[in-house]
């Protein structure tokens, strides 16, 4: 059965949320004050709906309680209406409610008055941008939390010819590799310790930050 998704705001973030989420497979519900954007979402999302989500009466036309997630994605042109949203939305029993904030300080009330999970574009973009800067042999980073990162990176030419038992990364990197990539090929699957890394492999880890260019140098 297909993820029921509401989204309310279609911005940038919002926008391309909906259009990931609907590439998916998930029914999108897309929700905008703004005509023009919700025209837009139309062309691609299940349904599409000019209203005003700070509006208690209409947003309990939208039924949030029965989505499986809502995304609060309102923007920087108004913090007051994210936040009466997101109190509305658990005051409305929406089971799962994703909100996003600006600064800390709205970070802190969208928590206070309900949100399940904060999320702040910009700030992951940035994260996540200054390690490709750093790490250019990784290929892609995701934050688990602030400790924690989910990192794919290019095979160094230390681990070729080496299996991962041979190499030590948890004992000597703190890392722990979840799952080994065929670049040529894109199958993934999950690492056996005794074959040797080839240089068209990359790895999946698990790790703290700090562990990140330590494994790219080998020390």
């Amino acid at each position: 059965m297909k993820q029921q998704i509401l989204i309310i705001g279609l911005g940038q973030f919002g926008m391309s949320l909906a259009r990931s989420l609907t590439d998916k497979k998930a029914e999108v519900l897309a929700v905008d004050r703004r005509k023009s954007l919700v025209e837009e979402a139309s062309s691609f999302v299940t349904e599409a709906v000019i209203m005003d989500a700070s509006d208690e009466n209409e947003l309990a036309r939208l039924n949030p309680s029965k989505r499986d997630a809502v995304i609060c994605a309102i923007g920087d042109d108004s913090k007051e209406s994210s936040i009466i949203c997101t109190a509305l939305l658990r005051q409305m029993g929406a089971p799962f409610i994703i909100a996003r904030a600006n600064d800390n300080l709205h970070q802190r009330i969208l928590t206070l008055v309900g949100a399940h999970q904060i999320i702040n574009p910009e700030q992951e973009f940035g994260k996540r941008f200054a390690n490709r800067i750093l790490y250019r042999n990784a290929i892609s980073s995701t934050s688990l939390d602030n400790d924690l990162n989910l990192t794919e990176i290019k095979t160094q030419t230390y681990m070729i010819g080496k299996n991962l038992i041979e190499l030590e990364l948890p004992k000597r990197f703190g890392v722990i590799v979840a799952a080994v990539r065929n670049t040529d090929s894109g199958e993934i699957h999950q690492p056996d310790p005794s074959v040797p890394l080839k240089e068209t492999d990359s790895l999946v880890i698990v790790s703290g930050e700090d562990a990140i260019p330590k494994l790219l140098k080998g020390k």
